[in-house]
């Protein structure tokens, strides 16, 4: 919680208990306690003695964003929502993306809502998730047990998977249309390394671990036309890589021949000897 020791002023009255203020630098936030919007008005002064939770989000756009989720959601599932954040925080080391808090209180009340009518949804990419995200995949199990316990709204087994995606999106700082596509080119991926290979890999070992988070980062650079992190190699190293690898080249240049007609995107030079590295890798667990 923070005020530094400026005055808060209302902005909107969202309910008796909820209320969107701003500080004396224009920082808005939303603001709880129990009473703390009876009768209050725009413009009027806030005691920070009086307030309970806060919740606040650097950037303009989710700033909006919260304002208008808070108004279309119980506050219980925003105030649980960022629990189970600061747990997955503890489990998780990379930064998380601050409008984490924001999508997944919406998809959870969402999710609950949906439970309670009846409805739910299974997700076709559950068992990718749950081999390409394990740690990921584990925080959403763990998540659904909390739900569980704190509302008695027992979810779905698949919103383990869904909650997974949010936290990589989070991760990633991507969309979660493109943490979909990322999925499924790293599915497809696979699919024609273990072909080229004609084996499957044992999908517990390191190896193959460090290979699934390289593609992670490789297609989310693909996606979001972000600069190769191996443009770094030079012309020499890489014709090395070229001519004594040269089988996992090939194996790469197949990915890349996948990726040309499945996502209608170039592999760079740079990209595919980064790609015959990790499967030169994750190939000799079994030399």
């Amino acid at each position: 919680m923070f005020f530094g020791g400026g005055r808060l002023r209302v902005k909107k009255v969202i309910n008796n208990n909820i209320l969107c203020v701003v500080d004396d630098k224009g920082s808005e936030m939303i603001v709880t306690g129990k009473g703390l919007g009876f009768k209050r008005k725009t413009g009027e002064r806030v005691d920070p003695a009086l307030v309970e939770k806060t919740y606040h989000m650097e950037g303009k756009a989710e700033q909006r964003k919260l304002r208008e989720l808070v108004e279309q959601i119980p506050m219980e599932h925003l105030k649980l929502t960022q629990e189970l954040i600061e747990q997955i925080k503890g489990q998780i080391s990379s930064p998380l993306n601050e409008s984490l808090l924001i999508t997944l209180a919406d998809h959870i009340s969402f999710a609950i809502k949906r439970k309670q009518e009846g409805i739910e949804f299974a997700n076709p990419l559950e068992g990718a998730i749950m081999s390409y995200y394990p740690t990921e995949y584990h925080m959403g199990q763990h998540c659904l047990r909390v739900i569980r316990e704190e509302t008695q709204v027992d979810l779905n087994a698949s919103e383990a998977a869904f909650i997974a995606l949010h936290i990589v999106n989070a991760e990633l700082n991507t969309s979660m249309s493109v943490m979909y596509d990322i999925t499924q080119l790293i599915q497809g991926a696979l699919e024609v390394v273990e072909y080229y290979y004609q084996r499957k890999f044992h999908r517990e070992s390191l190896d193959f671990s460090r290979f699934i988070v390289h593609l992670r980062y490789f297609a989310q650079r693909l996606f979001q036309a972000a600069p190769s992190c191996t443009d770094e190699y030079d012309s020499e190293f890489q014709e090395m890589i070229r001519r004594g690898c040269a089988q996992h080249y090939k194996c790469a240049q197949h990915i890349a021949e996948y990726i040309r007609h499945a996502y209608q995107k170039e592999v760079s030079e740079a990209e595919l000897i980064y790609l015959t590295i990790h499967l030169k890798r994750i190939n000799l667990e079994n030399k």
